[in-house]
């Protein structure tokens, strides 16, 4: 242990100067509550948002491609884009609009035509269905969102008429009467309250489409970061005539305010750190002034104003160090209970506990930034520390 190092342990320890251990452990609480506030903070807020992702990916596919024209031999190119590597599962789909029509109103909901035996290779619907299962869609039923069945009190069994804006001739076959054969829950309200599936070939039907027509082919990949990459191989493998957009492109906005947020939270709670790094100067400031003697001493016996300066700045990264220890040690072991044992409303956010993830990224960030604050702190009460002069420092002695 080098003499500068011992010295400021010294100081920082100050068992036989209450006042000033008293200030170390005020320093040290401080930064401690502000690296745990971070760390609870920006974990809860990546579990939320992580939560959100799976959802959405879960019940959209990963790739979707579109024609303006709609899809045709939808089966060939189907093909063709499982030989892409990283596409794990592709699936047609039909998507429109209509109306729920009941006694009272009509209500417009998207509908979404899908081939039951492929879809759950694409997406996650199956493990949303809360009632009924997708070997029970046929051309004669439909799957609806939790959200929609509570507000029109509807349940398997049930029948519901579908209006189709544009189809049927002479304002006939433009409604149909079509049986709910499950029910599904996200825990998305958009999704739960707008969404109806219904078997692709009834779709077809309430759409005009051909049998070998689809309005767009959905995939999945083996890694949905890795969409925006894959794009490129699918425009080379079917053309540039196809719209493709993957679930960023598609939920960019949402994903950005996410991000913002999260960042802006991070920024702000920073501050609570910076707080903290005033009790840091302050308790440097009292040990400088408290220990005026000792350093003209050191000063006098040949000690460089170096050696002095790193005294203090060493006094000031053990403070810092000690409270980002005792900080994250909290904020980790917090973050444990919340995601463990804190229970939230099930009907709200479609879990029942806190989503909670503590990410390396995160808790390196929130170090660094904690470190550095601390730091720069010790500066100018250091720099002070070693421009004093050995008479200044003992001419009342």
């Amino acid at each position: 242990m080098s003499f500068e190092n011992w010295v400021s342990r010294k100081y920082t320890r100050a068992k036989k100067e209450k006042f000033l251990a008293f200030l170390n452990i005020i320093s040290i609480v401080g930064v401690a509550i502000g690296v745990a506030s971070l760390i609870i903070v920006i974990s809860v807020m990546t579990g939320f948002g992580n939560n959100l992702r799976e959802k959405i990916i879960g019940t959209m596919p990963h790739i979707m491609i579109d024609k303006e024209t709609r899809i045709n031999d939808f089966n060939q190119i189907i093909v063709q884009l499982r030989d892409i590597n990283g596409v794990e599962g592709a699936a047609p789909y039909i998507q429109g609009n209509v109306f729920l029509e009941t006694t009272q109103q009509a209500v417009g909901l998207v509908l979404r035509g899908i081939d039951p035996q492929r879809e759950s290779g694409v997406t996650y619907v199956h493990q949303y269905l809360k009632k009924g299962s997708l070997t029970d869609l046929t051309d004669e039923t439909v799957i609806i969102g939790e959200e929609l069945a509570r507000y029109f009190n509807l349940t398997v069994g049930d029948f519901v008429t579908f209006i189709a804006p544009g189809s049927g001739l002479a304002g006939e076959g433009w409604r149909y009467k079509l049986k709910v054969a499950g029910i599904f829950r996200t825990g998305m309200i958009d999704y739960d309250m707008n969404l109806v599936l219904t078997d692709l070939a009834q779709a077809q039907t309430i759409f005009q489409f051909p049998d070998n027509m689809s309005s767009g082919i959905g995939l999945r990949l083996k890694n949905p970061e890795a969409a925006d990459a894959i794009k490129k191989d699918i425009y080379d493998v079917i053309g540039y005539k196809f719209i493709v957009r993957s679930w960023i492109d598609i939920n960019r906005n949402l994903f950005d305010a996410l991000f913002l947020e999260k960042w802006g939270l991070f920024i702000i709670l920073t501050l609570m750190i910076l707080v903290a790094s005033f009790n840091i100067i302050s308790t440097l400031v009292v040990t400088v002034t408290s220990k005026i003697n000792e350093i003209g001493i050191l000063k006098a016996i040949g000690a460089p104003a170096s050696s002095i300066k790193k005294i203090f700045i060493n006094q000031g990264m053990h403070i810092g160090l000690y409270g980002i220890f005792w900080g994250v040690l909290s904020g980790v072991g917090f973050c444990y209970v919340l995601g463990n044992y804190v229970k939230v409303p099930e009907a709200i956010y479609s879990i029942d506990r806190v989503p909670v993830d503590v990410q390396f990224y995160d808790m390196a960030a929130i170090i660094l930034a904690a470190g550095l604050i601390t730091f720069f702190s010790t500066i100018y009460p250091a720099s002070k520390a070693a421009a004093m002069q050995p008479v200044d420092a003992l001419r009342y002695q």
